[in-house]
């Protein structure tokens, strides 16, 4: 059995934990840039305001009071999600952390019997120890806990915990879920399968697998297998990311080449610094660059160029430099950047890189790795043991002065209440 655990409305609920005064009033997230909302309260979805709505839209109600508008907070998020993580993975053999927000609980060698109970004690201990409501769904495969977890959030009498552990619940739960809610269907496949008259979960699992093999990928046949209740959508412990992009869209267009330099620079750091903790490097660095497209006034250009390293890296040195090299090929005067990036690629297990025959300085890659590694450790320590202030202590002379957020607009963005003691809230 697993037990799918989802934060219910997430960064919001991360916002009303240390303001108690937004229970009951519509709250929204907005994304970098406080661009487009990317999280509601249950309140604001009954105003019809949809995700991925621009903020401009919805700004009059922000004026007017009706609206409680925040910037996005990631160090806040994280911080908290990795709370809430640490409470579910103490109470469960193993856990499979999905995302930010999302975790699947192994129930191996739990009695069937005390699952319930487990669940409850969870959904009751993660909201008073950190304050962040969940949802839980069980079910004998993750696909199915995906819905059981939708029915939990969405249902109150289910007080945060649904279990799909009779044949009869899995049946009138697949009847009550439109295909299109199906993890591993999406927005994308749905309408083909609706054209099909495959409407619900039930229409799909009720066509013969054959037919499912002929028409569409292994993927989707997995999918199909799960809501059938057989589990084969297990754990890839060795799967590792095929790309890593680290981008932002900036508040204000940028004409200077060293101010755009410097943004590249923090994000090829940024990507350096996931691939060490992920224990990775990268063999491809590619470094990317928009106009305002938008802005049909202005000249457009969108160009992009790619670095094959000799040798897979993952120190900031490396890869900055890689990205840099990329960046000055595509630089060109006059345009007005409004969004760049950098993503590295063919990513390999760091300690399965080998040298190149010829060229390859393998002491000056040693201690590139040594400083990387020093680097990383005087910013943890810097950041109270946590990198998810975004705060660096010590960074290349070529990344920008302060925090990574710096030049990211976040009118609205709440205190850092976990993690800076600055912000830390004086009781009194």
């Amino acid at each position: 059995m697993y037990a799918l655990v989802d934060c219910n409305n997430f960064f919001v609920s991360c916002e009303r934990v240390f303001r108690p005064d937004l229970e009951g009033k519509a709250v929204v997230v907005l994304s970098n840039n406080d661009g487009c909302i990317v999280s509601r309260s249950n309140e604001s979805k009954a105003m019809g305001i949809k995700m991925g709505t621009p903020f401009f839209k919805v700004k009059h109600l922000a004026d007017a009071g009706h609206l409680h508008a925040f910037s996005s907070n990631y160090a806040l998020y994280g911080d908290l999600s990795d709370r809430v993580m640490s409470i579910l993975a103490d109470a469960v053999p193993r856990i499979e952390i999905y995302s930010i927000d999302e975790a699947y609980l192994h129930l191996e060698g739990i009695d069937p019997g005390k699952v319930p109970q487990l669940c409850r004690e969870l959904v009751d201990k993660v909201r008073k120890w950190v304050g962040v409501p969940v949802s839980i769904g069980v079910a004998p495969t993750k696909t199915l806990a995906k819905i059981a977890s939708h029915f939990a959030k969405k249902y109150k009498g289910y007080k945060g915990v649904c279990m799909i552990d009779t044949e009869a619940k899995r049946l009138k739960a697949l009847e009550l879920t439109p295909i299109g809610d199906v993890w591993g269907v999406g927005r994308r496949l749905a309408p083909k399968m609706q054209q099909m008259a495959v409407m619900t979960a039930l229409d799909f699992v009720n066509r013969p697998k054959d037919w499912v093999e002929r028409t569409f990928s292994l993927p989707v046949v997995r999918t199909w297998e799960e809501l059938q209740g057989h589990a084969c959508v297990e754990e890839d412990r060795d799967e590792r990311r095929k790309s890593i992009c680290t981008s932002r869209s900036f508040a204000d267009m940028i004409e200077d080449e060293n101010e755009l330099m410097l943004r590249v620079s923090d994000f090829a750091a940024l990507c350096a610094k996931k691939l060490r903790e992920e224990g990775s490097a990268a063999c491809d660095v590619t470094t990317f660059m928009y106009t305002n497209r938008f802005r049909e006034d202005l000249q457009q250009y969108f160009p992009s160029a790619t670095i094959r390293l000799d040798v897979a890296a993952n120190s900031a040195q490396e890869i900055v430099g890689a990205a840099l090299r990329a960046f000055r090929t595509i630089y060109r005067p006059g345009f007005r950047y409004k969004k760049a990036g950098v993503i590295v690629s063919n990513i390999v297990p760091s300690g399965a890189v080998q040298g190149a025959i010829f060229g390859f300085d393998e002491e000056l890659r040693s201690r590139q790795d040594r400083l990387s590694e020093v680097m990383d450790k005087v910013n943890r320590a810097a950041a109270g043991g946590t990198d998810s202030s975004g705060k660096s202590l010590i960074r290349l002379a070529a990344q920008r002065p302060g925090h990574f957020a710096d030049g990211i607009r976040r009118d609205f963005c709440s205190r850092l209440y976990t993690t800076s003691l600055d912000d830390i809230i004086e009781v009194r």
